[in-house]
């Protein structure tokens, strides 16, 4: 039997690592703990390329080793048994007790629920409609589909089977070439594993110890930066080999009108407008109900009434002022109590009474009491500041007769605080913008390009809307990554009630599915607990680190080469699979070099993408091959997912000599 290229490409990389492993057993002198614990990470990569379940790998080889660690001390067999099972026992409770985890299972619900409402579809249409006149739409709009479906999933699988079925055949029988058709489907798949909300971060969060919130913040704009450069290099390949992405021709731009609107005599190219005012007017509507035609013009003036919101609430918070607390009240302590002198009890403190039998009174020179220096002999010392004489009140303070009402405060020296000042020049420029845009918007608006918008407000805007409203109650600190994922787990269950897809069949598979992606997931975390903590107990991460900090390497060589080793681990592991295992021995060479956690977290997260289309266990192409015609090879897939790796590398180093794109918002909204 012949094996196949991939077969020997990962027996050659498991070769690879064995010959390392062996190589270093005989060239150390002696072999410590720290030695053994980095065979024991080759062996659970060679042990899960082989297809052994990762979990379980990672719990079995780690209790195996931390048997050794323990029993290699002065430990007897029964005691390192006992600490290896209580090591179990304290790494499972702590994933158990780990709150952020929560939020996984209510996201992966949310992306099944709103996968099983079948938006995809009209999604797709009418996003390949509005953007017919781009050259290469029908890959633009792919893309633009993936990064949106993808979001709101989180699930690239179903992403790039169900993309595979819907566009796939589209982009074929419109002449685009099988390469390209590939690239655009499958890496547009991955961007949900990094454009929030993502399981990938909530996972890279939980391990390395950073926040989840800024991760999702900081995730924002290099994951629109990424889908931008998938779209850019379509566009320019579109212009460069218009045979790759031949434009659509003029039928397959028609869109069909609503008979209603053809019987006023609406055409694809008339103002829809200027036509639906007029219907109005009794003469033109041709017998169409007035209700429709007032639906239609409803529909229409969406954007004005959304823009003229939008306004108001901008001009509101733009000319209020924040108020500026004041302490005028607060005083210092005993300033408010004026010294009361009555009689003997005129200032100082009382002296105790003397009893007869008491106690006897220190005897001074003179026999009595010394007077205090400055104090006449028959009178009680005042406290400092104090005047003998009690003042007379001002005369503001005097008594008013009965029935006399206070006069009112003078304003004399009092300025009044102002609660609004005027709209900043920003405001009025960006109102300016607005207005015209949404001129251009009504002037260009057409009927055909109407029923499109309406098409994008069943498919686009409700994505949208659950979208934002669970990242934004993120990022501005409205809910945790926990609250805002039960929010977009019920957002998710509405969809799929509002587009009648919401059965008792479709909640049954769902939760089922979900049950088991969040078990694998939590089993992953437990086995990468125990194993980290095995992996320490050996002294490898103590040995590793001599070795990287031996080196002498600046950060930038630091970051290159541990940027490099996840991208080469990408080919034969997923991305679970490098985060759990890898990740707590990178996190803590960081300190070392000045490395911020959440930056090195974004440039794993966009390293990561290369893990879903680098052969051989790249997993996209698997999915895609399962659905592709049988006359698309997986050779021609994985020469599509090509280029696609290469503007992934070029993401990660703009963002490397532009730190801000990923920063730039964490440090606003957290500082």
């Amino acid at each position: 039997m012949k094996a196949r290229k991939e077969l020997w490409f990962g027996f050659g990389l498991m070769g690879l690592i064995l010959a390392g492993v062996l190589a270093m057993v005989i060239s150390a002198p002696t072999m410590t703990n720290g030695h053994y614990g980095l065979l024991m990470l080759s062996l659970v990569v060679v042990a899960i390329m082989l297809g052994f379940p990762t979990a379980f790998t990672l719990m079995g080889m780690g209790m195996l080793f931390a048997f050794f660690a323990y029993h290699s001390g002065d430990q007897t067999s029964a005691g390192a048994i006992r600490q290896t099972l209580d090591l179990m026992v304290q790494r499972a409770f702590s994933v158990m007790s780990n709150d952020v985890l929560i939020s996984i299972p209510l996201f992966v619900f949310m992306g099944y629920l709103v996968e099983r409402a079948n938006l995809i579809e009209k999604l797709f249409h009418s996003l390949h409609l509005s953007l017919a006149r781009v050259p290469g739409s029908l890959a633009v709009a792919t893309l633009v589909t993936c990064a949106i479906f993808a979001t709101a999933t989180g699930i690239v699988g179903a992403v790039v089977t169900l993309m595979g079925l819907l566009a796939m055949p589209q982009m074929l029988r419109a002449g685009y070439d099988v390469r390209l058709t590939a690239g655009s489907i499958t890496a547009g798949g991955c961007l949900g594993i990094l454009i929030p909300p993502s399981v990938l971060l909530i996972v890279y969060g939980a391990t390395a110890g950073v926040s989840v919130v800024k991760l999702y913040a900081g995730a924002f704009f290099p994951g629109l930066m990424l889908a931008g450069l998938y779209i850019l290099y379509v566009i320019i390949v579109a212009k460069v080999k218009p045979t790759w992405a031949p434009p659509l021709s003029a039928e397959q731009r028609i869109v069909p009108l609503p008979a209603a609107l053809t019987r006023m005599g609406a055409t694809g190219n008339g103002w829809a407008l200027g036509g639906l005012v007029k219907g109005l007017k009794g003469a033109n509507n041709h017998g169409v109900p007035t209700g429709y035609m007032l639906r239609q013009l409803g529909i229409v003036l969406l954007p004005a009434l959304l823009f003229a919101t939008v306004a108001v609430l901008s001009y509101q918070s733009a000319t209020r002022v924040a108020a500026v607390e004041t302490y005028e009240e607060l005083q210092p302590m005993g300033a408010g109590a004026a010294p009361e002198a009555s009689g003997d009890d005129a200032g100082g403190l009382a002296e105790p009474p003397v009893e007869e039998e008491g106690l006897s009174e220190p005897p001074s020179a003179d026999g009595d009491l010394a007077e205090p220096p400055g104090a006449d002999s028959d009178a009680v010392a005042l406290p400092p500041g104090a005047e003998a004489d009690t003042p007379e009140p001002p005369a503001d303070n005097l008594a008013l007769p009965p029935g006399a009402e206070p006069a009112a405060p003078t304003a004399s020296g009092i300025e009044p605080v102002a609660t609004t000042q005027s709209a900043s020049q920003g405001y009025w420029i960006g109102l300016g913008v607005g207005a015209l845009a949404l001129a251009v918007f009504y002037g260009i608006l057409s009927y055909a390009r109407l029923e499109i918008f309406k098409m994008l407000l069943s498919s686009f805007f409700p994505l949208l809307v659950l979208i934002m409203s669970v990242l934004g109650s993120i990022v501005f600190g409205l809910a945790t990554p926990t609250e805002a994922a039960a929010v977009g787990a019920l957002g998710g269950f509405l969809l799929a009630a509002a587009y009648r897809q919401l059965t008792f069949s479709v909640v049954k598979e769902s939760v089922f599915l979900t049950a088991k992606t969040s078990a694998m997931v939590c089993w992953l975390f437990v086995g990468s607990a125990i194993f980290s903590a095995a992996f320490a107990l050996l002294g490898g991460q103590a040995l590793v680190e001599q070795w990287v900090l031996g080196m002498n390497l600046s950060k930038t060589e630091f970051l290159i080469l541990s940027q490099v080793i996840i991208f080469v681990l990408g080919w034969p592991l997923e991305w679970t699979e490098i985060i759990v295992i890898f990740m707590p021995i990178f996190i803590p060479l960081l300190d070392n070099f000045g490395v911020d956690p959440l930056f090195f977290g974004l440039l794993v997260a966009l390293n990561l993408q290369t893990a879903f289309l680098s052969p051989p266990v790249a997993m996209s192409a698997f999915y895609l091959k399962g659905v592709a015609p049988k006359h698309v090879t997986l050779n021609q897939i994985f020469a599509g997912m090509l280029p696609f790796m290469g503007i992934q590398v070029l993401a990660i180093v703009l963002l490397y000599l532009f730190p801000a794109i990923g920063m730039w918002l964490p440090e606003v909204l957290y500082k």
